[in-house]
């Protein structure tokens, strides 16, 4: 298929009838409505106040935003010149630090600073465990990552991985009753370790209950043979509750909980040692509501649907209907767990994970607001102020259901270049606590390590929000992503899978725990590290994600409220403050020279099967996920790689891959024509993955000219001149053209 042949299909100009104008802004009707009907009779600020602040601070903060892009690219290309005149000389990483200070990449030192946040969720704060991330715009995802604060150990154990297929059912439901009993001890196991009674093991009880002595009650176990013990320590025992045929115990570990239910009347706990029936163990006690990189909102009705799902989150009533083997079910978000205190008092744990919003980039544009010269303004403005408007809607008294405790609003920035784009987000926030009248700093700030310029300016940018800064995540996707442009002229890449192994992943990881846990994080905000991405791996994620723990990490993300609950395991088992008092101690090590050694390899190392290999795995990679984002609008898909193992891709994956064929071909390890001919041999391949889907649009049409393709060849061969790489103006694009012309 070559490019040439492609017939673009032309887009339908937004009509300025369909824009109501107000305040020098040229604003779509269906926002209008939205503001005014749904998110205004929820928030203290009359319309004309919104609309007239909103104005001011596009007016204000557009030509800043401008010229901190324009920065990027002047600063991209000073290092494509120095690259180019350099390419066949050895690499100084000693003269390259110093060019990129004389350009002013890399910022002064500032002196040794803690950061001063307050008002900070314990849930961010002193909690160390694992955070869902879940694209906003799919209600039934967000309110199932909203209750994943609970999970049943049970389900996630018998639903993964971690056993193989056992077949021996034991009632018409299909209960694998062989299964089942691998479940129950791998489940006792984690009792033994989590809340250990005295030299006994849980899989030993025969029953569990509550003993009274001087005003207090204390949790007991009968065992087989008779004996009575007590847990080894004591106070993790912290409550009950009773109902029906069934009681829970709740104990507390590593400041995580967990709900034995004892019921010697269901199936299960019939089967189980104490007649437990089910173990629910605290698992994302916060998560990140996605309105980046796993959504695809690409005009007016999608934006307003993930501005919806914020406020209604924020308010608690948002709900889903859906049909599940012939029947109807609605997902709402759960009421707060009741107990009753060892000292027999009322007591209530949230059910809720500590919601926190993820705003777009400083690149994205929208037209669902236009300037008063008619062009679309800044996206993260616009969601600056929209969903912090959310969040203000989730504090009145009204509301079934609060987020933050201290009354906190929590935004997620990604995709932020160095120091000066980390203070003019500090500055455009100051301005939207201005307009709601909220006292300063009531929002906080989680800031993604995902950009190169970011990364070696890290204690820079963390002082810029030393106010604020809540948050702190190796975005390791984009990140790559970002390593592989900004050395895009000097020479090809290493091989995808083996850019983890360079010397500067490791070190950019490292540098991430150390800068916070130097800038004072311990105790006052998170240190995050990144996604899981195969979502059916489990077995393979239990064996290696603890090492984030290890590494000093006190949050980290996974894909499902399955993986949270299995992830959180971990944090039972690994106490992070103890990682990180160690690295307290030994935490002098210097990783900025090795950050900045280029992932780069010589081209007489390279196998030509291996080439060929890598190219067809990066074009798969990109068509499987490009071709349900252009045409269905799923910004976050589980897609089979070239091998049919399902990987979690977003637009940070694409980045990479897309990235990563780029660089390839314009470092002539293949040719224009071979990445043509593995394209139509991809796309053949990934329409045969999807010939079971029904509402797939194949890759390769009768005319050859599918939107989805299309946009597959621009991401490739206009990837070297992409701003930083990224894939956002493409997808969006042709996304539009399908939309428009469907």
């Amino acid at each position: 298929m070559q490019t040439d042949n492609i017939k673009l299909l032309r887009s339908k100009k937004n009509k300025l009838s369909d824009y109501r104008e107000l305040n020098n802004l040229f604003v779509e009707e269906r926002f209008y409505d939205f503001i005014e009907r749904e998110l205004l009779p929820n928030i203290l600020i009359s319309s004309k106040k919104f609309w007239i602040e909103l104005s001011q601070i596009i007016e204000k903060f557009s030509p800043c935003n401008t010229s901190l892009l324009a920065q990027r690219d002047v600063l991209q290309r000073k290092i494509d010149s120095w690259y180019i005149t350099r390419k066949e000389s050895e690499f100084d990483t000693d003269s390259y630090i110093r060019f990129l200070k004389d350009i002013e990449y890399l910022a002064p030192e500032n002196d040794p600073f803690i950061i001063k946040t307050n008002n900070v969720d314990y849930e961010v704060s002193q909690i160390a465990a694992p955070q869902l991330v879940v694209p906003v715009s799919n209600a039934r995802f967000a309110i199932n990552a909203c209750n994943a604060r609970w999970g049943s150990l049970y389900d996630a154990v018998y639903g993964s991985d971690l056993f193989p297929n056992t077949g021996v059912k034991a009632s018409e439901q299909g209960y694998d009753s062989e299964r089942g009993a691998l479940v129950i001890e791998y489940s006792f196991e984690f009792l033994d370790r989590a809340i250990p009674l005295e030299q006994a093991s849980h899989k030993n009880v025969e029953n569990y209950f509550l003993e009274s002595s001087s005003n207090e009650l204390s949790f007991k176990a009968r065992l087989n043979n008779g004996k009575i013990v007590s847990l080894k320590s004591r106070d993790k025992f912290i409550g009950f509750d009773e109902f029906d045929d069934a009681t829970s115990y709740v104990f507390k570990n590593n400041d995580l909980h967990i709900e034995i239910t004892v019921n010697p009347c269901h199936a299960v706990g019939r089967t189980a040692p104490g007649n437990v029936s089910d173990i629910n163990i605290e698992s994302a006690v916060s998560i990140i509501l996605d309105c980046e990189d796993s959504v695809a909102a690409v005009d007016s009705e999608d934006k307003i649907n993930v501005y919806q799902n914020c406020l209604e989150l924020m308010r608690g009533s948002l709900s889903s209907t859906f049909i599940k083997s012939g029947n109807n079910f609605t997902r709402t978000l759960n009421e707060d767990r009741r107990y009753t205190s060892k000292k027999n008092e009322l007591f209530f744990l949230k059910s809720r994970a500590l919601m926190l919003t993820r705003n777009v980039g400083l690149h994205m544009k929208t037209d669902i607001v236009m300037d008063k010269q008619k062009e679309s303004v800044y996206e993260g403005l616009l969601d600056a102020i929209v969903t912090v408007g959310c969040s203000i809607a989730g504090m009145n008294s009204s509301t079934k259901f609060f987020n933050s405790r201290h009354n906190s609003i929590y935004i997620v920035k990604p995709k932020l270049h160095g120091p000066e784009e980390c203070a003019f987000f500090n500055r455009l926030l100051d301005d939207v606590e201005s307009m709601f009248n909220l006292p300063n700093h009531t929002i906080k700030v989680g800031l993604m390590d995902e950009e190169r310029r970011t990364s070696c300016n890290l204690k820079e940018c963390i002082y810029e929000l030393r106010d604020r800064i809540v948050f702190l995540n190796t975005g390791f996707l984009d990140r790559t992503g970002d390593e592989i442009h900004t050395n895009m002229k000097l020479g090809p890449v290493n091989y995808k899978e083996k850019i983890k192994e360079d010397a500067w992943y490791e070190s950019y990881e490292k540098n991430n725990v150390k800068a916070g846990i130097e800038c004072g994080f311990i105790g006052k905000a998170q240190i995050g590290k990144g996604m899981w991405a195969k979502p059916d791996e489990y077995k393979e994620m239990m064996s290696v994600k603890y090492n984030q723990l290890k590494s000093g990490a006190n949050c980290a993300w996974v894909p499902s409220p399955t993986a949270a609950t299995l992830h959180a395991i971990h944090y039972h088992d690994y106490a992070v403050r103890d990682y990180q008092a160690r690295l307290i101690e030994n935490n002098d090590e210097d990783f900025i020279s090795r950050i900045l050694t280029p992932s780069v390899i010589s081209k007489s190392k390279m196998k030509t099967e291996l080439i060929q290999e890598e190219l067809d795995k990066n074009i798969q990679s990109i068509l499987g996920y490009v071709v349900h984002w252009i045409n269905s609008g799923t910004g976050c898909s589980k897609v089979a790689d070239i091998n049919n193992i399902f990987l979690m891709e977003d637009r940070a994956t694409l980045r990479i891959s897309s990235q990563h064929v780029a660089n390839w071909l314009l470092n002539d390890i293949f040719s224009k024509n071979d990445v043509i001919q593995s394209l139509n041999k991809m796309a053949a391949y990934v329409d045969k993955q999807n010939e079971n889907n029904s509402e797939y649009l194949n890759l390769l049409s009768k005319n050859n000219s599918s939107i989805a393709m299309q946009a597959a060849h621009e991401l490739i061969f206009n990837g070297v001149d992409s701003p930083n790489g990224y894939t956002e103006e493409i997808l969006h694009k042709y996304r539009k053209l399908l939309k428009e012309n469907s």
